[in-house]
């Protein structure tokens, strides 16, 4: 396999990869208190536009509940199979994720619009999972929506 090829950039590999996409488990998502910020406002469009939300903060430790669904604390722990982990971490934090991202095998990891780290995404890519960079989850879905 040509891991290269797991590292999407174009419109159409996003588009194809957005269609395929239900549940979405968020990493670093943020409570209803911080609805101002991306962390939040994405996964809760991401909600309204259909797909079911999972959400793993990082820290709140005190938060059970967000977006209505239960606050899981590790990847690991989640049931279920998952198509999408959805990254709000800022770039230098993704690698401390990396091997339970890989153990937890999502077909897709989103890093959202401002996080690049090229040896994680490598790693996840050679571990057979899509991979985007960059890019802000809920611009690209609206972009594909039209």
């Amino acid at each position: 396999m040509n891991w290269k090829s797991k590292i999407l950039t174009t419109d159409a590999e996003i588009a194809e990869l957005l269609r395929e996409t239900n549940r979405i488990a968020v990493l670093g998502i943020k409570p209803e208190d911080h609805g101002g910020q991306p962390a939040f406002y994405v996964p809760k469009y991401m909600q309204t536009a259909g797909c079911e939300i999972v959400p793993v903060p990082v820290y709140y430790p005190e938060v059970t509940e967000i977006l209505g669904e239960k606050v899981y604390r590790r990847l690991a722990d989640i049931p279920g199979d998952i198509d999408m982990i959805n990254v709000f971490r800022r770039s230098k934090d993704v690698f401390q994720h990396v091997d339970s991202i890989i153990e937890r095998k999502p077909k897709s990891v989103w890093l959202q619009l401002g996080i690049r780290d090229d040896d994680s995404a490598e790693r996840m890519a050679k571990a057979g999972i899509k991979v985007v960079q960059d890019l802000c989850l809920m611009v690209e879905h609206r972009a594909i929506a039209r």
